[in-house]
């Protein structure tokens, strides 16, 4: 994947000129003398929950800022309430979720924002998946990551009460909560809300611009077409089986060992082929709505709305790595647009004064407007 990555990015795959280092998450030396010799550490390793956080405490103990490309809510949560105040001595930024998982959504709502010639209050984005006739590949690194953050969602819960975040206030027109499952006239398909990190990365963004920024948050819902009546009948059953058999420990363990199965071919151990890569692409849409310039957002309903997009290439295997690097770039080049205090960031709250939507414009990852009418 990182040869691809690097041969899609201009630059020579890793070899003799680069030198290799092997590390073992096991062996705290060893990452501490990786993380010793770099700047910065991209971290590619999940479960995150498994292999993670060794990895931030080796960078974090010895100087070394780490990106991850993590799309696990518990994980980068509990980094942030163990390592933030001590990244923060050590001058050192540790921003997780810098992949497909989280930088579309979290950057695409502040390239929104930004776009939008007033106050954005509210913002919906939908995720669709295209794929062709070789279908679409995931490896089971991902399923896993799903199975046990889900059986594991309580613990969650009492993680966040550990950290004791602070309310997000809501400016404007409270967004509509929409239920599971809705048919969107816009995108003629079925929609649910989407299960990954996107939430929980964005809202974490906009609590930080807002205590430490001053800046108005914006409320946030992220969904994902699925298509038509047969594909939900399909999702629906599938999804109702997943979530029987996560509660229980054998449950876990079939999920894990038959991922193809349980999964319709989806997920497998090998992952994508170069076909189903090649044939792949996302887009999300972004849906925004706020108050024009002079209009007070605690007034009245929402004048003005925005229509953006993000779209790229295949989004595990070719977009993340794409994202990952132009991250680990905005963080090493745009020093001076950086958060003044080291620290656990979410990508927004770490890039959002960096150019790092200028780079991924130039790298096939594309922010765009849509429209912009008025209400």
């Amino acid at each position: 994947v990182l040869e691809r990555a690097a041969e899609r990015l201009g630059k020579a795959a890793p070899g003799e000129e680069v030198g290799v280092l092997l590390c073992d998450v096991g062996d705290a030396g060893s990452l501490a003398t990786m993380a010793r010799q770099t700047r910065l550490v991209l971290n590619c390793v999940g479960p995150y929950r498994f292999f993670g956080e060794p990895v931030v405490e080796a960078c974090v103990e010895n100087g070394a800022s780490c990106i991850d490309i993590s799309g696990e809510p518990q994980f980068l949560e509990g980094m942030y309430l163990k390592y933030n105040e001590k990244a923060a001595e050590k001058g050192v930024y540790v921003v997780g979720s810098c992949g497909f998982d989280s930088i579309p959504a979290d950057m695409g709502v502040l390239y929104t924002r930004d776009k939008l010639k007033g106050t954005l209050t509210a913002v919906e984005s939908f995720l669709s998946v295209k794929s062709g006739p070789e279908g679409l590949g995931v490896h089971d690194g991902t399923w896993k990551s799903a199975v046990y953050g889900l059986a594991d969602e309580d613990n969650l819960k009492k993680l966040r009460k550990q950290i004791g975040y602070a309310p997000v206030p809501v400016v404007g027109t409270k967004i509509k909560k929409r239920g599971f499952l809705f048919y969107s006239p816009e995108f003629k398909e079925y929609c649910i809300t989407f299960m990954g990190s996107d939430g929980s990365v964005v809202k974490r963004t906009q609590r930080y611009l807002h205590t430490e920024l001053q800046q108005t948050p914006v409320q946030y819902g992220a969904y994902v077409t699925v298509g038509g009546l047969g594909s939900v009948i399909k999702l629906m059953f599938l999804g109702m089986l997943f979530l029987l058999l996560v509660k229980f420990n054998f449950g876990r363990k079939l999920l894990t060992k038959y991922p193809k199965f349980f999964s319709a071919g989806c997920f497998t151990k090998e992952g994508p082929t170069q076909k189903q890569m090649d044939g792949t692409s996302f887009t999300m849409t972004f849906f925004g709505e706020g108050y024009s310039e002079g209009q007070d957002p605690q007034k009245g309903k929402p004048n003005v709305k925005i229509c953006t997009e993000v779209k790229g290439p295949e989004p595990g295997y070719i977009a993340t790595p794409i994202a990952m690097v132009q991250a680990g770039l905005a963080l090493l080049e745009d020093t001076a647009s950086l958060p003044k205090r080291g620290g656990v960031y979410s990508p927004g709250a770490a890039f959002s004064k960096t150019k790092l939507i200028d780079r991924l414009n130039k790298r096939g990852v594309e922010f765009s407007v849509i429209s912009k009418p008025e209400v």
